[in-house]
């Protein structure tokens, strides 16, 4: 009998109307709707400076308002688009999958609804190898790896926008040339001199232990109605994409990822490699009072033409509220909505990630990055994600006490360029 799914289900069926995606529009209108309205308040406010040199209380008030809105608005929008995207197989295996991948789903079902380890040790003697140690845990079929990969890049903003690559060792080491190799002009019968070779540095991106660990009744796990790999992917993301979303940010590198903030950073005009250069923002722990756009197209012709068009702005919400009252010279605003849910809005036509664990503008902060982070920041994950069934320790709740190794740090250093909330 074959098997249906929301996405191969008969031609026959119904067409089933969907209340989320209803939802996710009416709240992507009423975000519109709100810019518009900030637009029209902002433009009061500029023209009562303009007149009065300062803005009446009332209006800048309204401002603040309609500008927190718009932030509660996107938070919402933002988490509607993730339950939108969640699979609907109810726990269906995936079309094609082999015979062992089938046979380690229903062992790892098994195990996760009773406790069973007997198949999931018969498979690993029928592999004649031991990938999974009862005492550590089991690794999850591969089909819920990937879906907890898929949500992770979802609702990890640096991991959307980085170099991910997968390894089966505990780190990976990378040759990166730090200076090209020479070249030069000759004529027809001119000897050609000798160039020096490119100079090559090897980097290293150890991947490190992330856990979390759901607890579930065991009334939930009886319940065949209930998909467990989806009920995993969901409850892990969120505990995962917090702590990657920190630590791939500011992470010391220390028992965690290293983020490009850790990095020292140096004057743009004194940038070497190793570094990440900056700009001053032209104020101490504020934009320029006048023309503070100059400043962010400074920031993007900072960076060279070849990373410019894959770039990003990574800022929080709190500096993303502040642009969003600039104007260029000709009254447009620098800040635009995205044009559909669920993609990002954009600044000088550059699309912004939202990372709420970048700093907020304060005196000498580096509280927005602007570059190509899919060549500048590199995530590693290793192969495997492992669970450890823990029916004891909270009674009468099942732990599920799941872990993965992630790593991260800089691998090109021209790709990223900061802005320093300084004069200089």
């Amino acid at each position: 009998m074959t098997l249906e799914t929301k996405a191969d289900s008969p031609a026959s069926s119904p067409i089933q109307w969907d209340p989320q995606s209803t939802e996710l529009r009416d709240a992507f209108g009423d975000f519109l709707n709100a810019f518009e309205q900030f637009k029209d308040a902002n433009d009061d406010r500029l023209s009562q400076i303009e007149k009065r040199m300062s803005a009446d209380v009332v209006t800048a008030d309204k401002v603040e308002r309609i500008n927190t809105a718009m932030d509660e608005q996107k938070r919402r929008m933002d988490d509607l688009l993730l339950k939108s995207r969640r699979p609907g197989r109810d726990g269906a295996p995936a079309i094609g999958a082999s015979l062992t991948e089938l046979e380690h789903k229903q062992a790892w079902d098994g195990y996760m609804r009773r406790g069973d380890t007997m198949e999931l040790r018969s498979l690993e003697l029928k592999a004649l190898s031991r990938q999974s140690d009862p005492d550590g845990g089991y690794l999850v079929p591969t089909e819920t790896e990937a879906e907890i990969a898929r949500i992770m890049s979802e609702a990890s903003p640096i991991r959307a926008i980085a170099d991910v690559r997968q390894v089966s060792g505990a780190s990976l080491k990378k040759p990166i040339a730090t200076t090209g190799a020479q070249a030069g002009w000759v004529g027809e019968a001119d000897t050609r001199p000798e160039t020096s070779a490119p100079v090559l540095s090897e980097v290293e991106f150890p991947t490190m232990e992330l856990y979390a660990m759901p607890a579930a009744t065991q009334s939930l796990l009886d319940d065949s109605a209930v998909n467990i790999e989806e009920w995993l992917a969901s409850e892990v993301q969120i505990a995962f994409a917090e702590q990657e979303g920190s630590a791939f940010v500011t992470g010391d590198g220390i028992r965690k990822p290293r983020g490009f903030l850790a990095y020292d950073s140096v004057a743009d005009d004194s940038w070497s490699w190793g570094r990440l250069g900056y700009l001053p923002s032209g104020a101490d722990g504020a934009f320029h009072a006048s023309n503070p756009q100059d400043a962010l197209v400074d920031l993007v012709y900072a960076l060279k033409a070849g990373y410019r068009a894959n770039a990003h702005w990574v800022m929080n919400r709190t500096t993303q509220g502040e642009i969003r009252k600039f104007k260029d010279a000709d009254g447009n605003y620098l800040w635009q909505p995205g044009l559909a849910a669920g993609q990002p809005a954009t600044l000088l036509n550059f699309a912004i990630t939202e990372a709420e664990d970048m700093p907020d503008i304060a005196s000498d902060a580096t509280a927005l990055a602007f570059g190509d982070f899919r060549r500048g920041y590199l995530v590693v994950d290793r192969l495997g994600v492992r669970t450890l069934r823990d029916p004891y320790t909270r009674k009468p709740y099942v732990l599920f006490y799941t872990t993965k190794r992630v790593g991260g740090g800089v691998q090109n250093f021209e790709a990223i360029k900061l802005m320093k909330f300084a004069t200089s």
